[in-house]
């Protein structure tokens, strides 16, 4: 038990061989006891209790299950989003968008439509080994990985390099003086108001951060690449809270808009592929040079050390190469999944935790504050954990944690958020609006 932590447990709400469970729900536990922090820092030392409710936390860790527009399911998954047969093993693909749909097919030499492409995959890789495969599609920009074991992925160069990492670094890395912050507004408790963050990251898990983040009262940005549009169902379960804006920083003008809303952001949030930012002076030693108590908090798939440093990944790639799909596979030995995105969610907690906390050490020490999370030591720091014998299953959800709001689309059901402090907001007072529909500004 931690100390003043409220804990209401429900038994098998996320079921799997590994402890799924008590990741998400220390996850959720983290980033309340920061926000609670934060919360002392700004109201003179009082700090409000923290609940973390088992069955509010599978909700969210399933939101897009919960998704409703108009009543319809939103699907984020294409076909080809799946594990395949090859000579010697199995790989994982990923190919939700477009872009890494078209670079597989390529890659694979598959001249079909993308809907009828399922088949012709998996004969175009069936005589070929995992490692090959992998290594081809990669070459092309596309996204696939050998299903290991999680021993294979221990010794790994990628998985040594990891192993020695913690579940994340928070450090001071520049000087600058403190920052005080003003009391929190009256009414309902939000630690992070008047706090401006901006987002530059996609898919889940900085995404989960920010929408965090926008819970507890900051005014959340995230910028996009005009020519990249966010997959809907995502958007939509991702943005609540936030504001959204198109920006090409390959444009000079647009770039400059960027430099002038980070003149007074107070955190900068990145998501992509390390090192997919640095050309145009945004990773965080430059970030800091400009601004000195900036917060910091970046986001990998595989961590910036070690030969995958500078990949993609998504949380189901790193499930299959870390040995997660092996542990999770099905009796005749087709590898299989947790219940949840768990990497993706739990990560993006444990980030907004990590901001919460960086705010709350600025104001009082001052400095500027780099966090460094990846979907692979989130991954490295469950397969430490006892494995169960069971195996996985769907994971549940309570229609209680959900609730609908009219908008711009139509009427949205939704998870409600799993982070809860005493006299705090339980909905975001923002609704989630179409993707790049506002202004980048302030």
């Amino acid at each position: 038990m931690t100390a003043g932590v409220r804990w209401t447990q429900a038994d098998d709400l996320l079921p799997s061989r590994l402890q799924v469970a008590a990741l998400a729900e220390a996850s959720v536990g983290a980033a309340a006891l920061a926000a609670a922090e934060l919360a002392a820092v700004r109201n003179g030392g009082v700090t409000p209790g923290v609940q973390v409710d088992s069955t509010a936390v599978a909700a969210a860790f399933a939101s897009d299950r919960a998704l409703r527009l108009n009543g319809q399911e939103q699907v984020s998954w294409s076909p080809l989003s799946r594990f395949c047969r090859c000579a010697d093993g199995w790989v994982r693909m990923h190919c939700n968008y477009p872009h890494h749909q078209a670079r597989l097919l390529d890659a694979l030499e598959v001249r079909v439509a993308p809907q009828n492409a399922r088949t012709a995959v998996g004969a175009a890789i069936a005589t070929s080994s995992a490692e090959e495969v992998a290594e081809r599609v990669t070459a092309f920009g596309g996204l696939a990985v050998v299903v290991r074991t999680p021993q294979s992925w221990a010794q790994h160069e990628q998985g040594s390099a990891v192993a020695g990492l913690p579940l994340l670094e928070l450090r001071k890395a520049a000087n600058a003086a403190s920052r005080p912050l003003e009391p929190a507004p009256r009414g309902s408790l939000l630690p992070a108001a008047g706090l401006r963050i901006l987002d530059l990251s996609r898919v889940i898990a900085g995404p989960v951060a920010t929408r965090t983040l926008a819970l507890l009262g900051a005014d959340v940005l995230r910028i996009d690449h005009p020519d990249l549009p966010e997959l809907i169902a995502q958007h939509l379960d991702t943005g609540m809270g936030k504001r959204s804006a198109l920006l090409d920083l390959r444009k000079p003008a647009d770039l400059e808009v960027l430099e002038n809303l980070l003149s007074t952001a107070d955190v900068v949030v990145t998501g992509y592929r390390p090192g997919a930012l640095d050309r145009f002076g945004l990773d965080a030693e430059a970030l800091l040079r400009r601004r000195p108590s900036l917060v910091v908090a970046s986001l990998s798939g595989w961590g910036r050390i070690g030969p995958w440093g500078g990949r993609r990944a998504f949380d189901s790639l790193v499930q299959a190469a870390c040995g997660i799909a092996y542990i999770e596979a099905a009796p005749d030995g087709t590898p299989g999944a947790m219940p949840v995105q768990a990497l993706d969610h739990a990560t993006g907690y444990l980030l907004a935790a990590a901001v919460l906390r960086a705010l709350a050490c600025r104001a009082i020490d001052g400095g500027g504050w780099i966090a460094e999370l990846s979907l692979a030591q989130t991954a490295a720091w469950l397969l430490r954990r006892p494995i169960a014998a069971a195996a996985a299953r769907d994971a549940s959800t309570d229609p209680g944690q959900t609730a609908e709001r009219q908008i711009t689309l139509g009427a949205l059901r939704y998870a409600l958020p799993p982070v809860v402090i005493d006299g705090g907001p339980r909905d975001w007072a923002r609704p989630v609006c179409p993707w790049g529909a506002d202004a980048p500004e302030w």
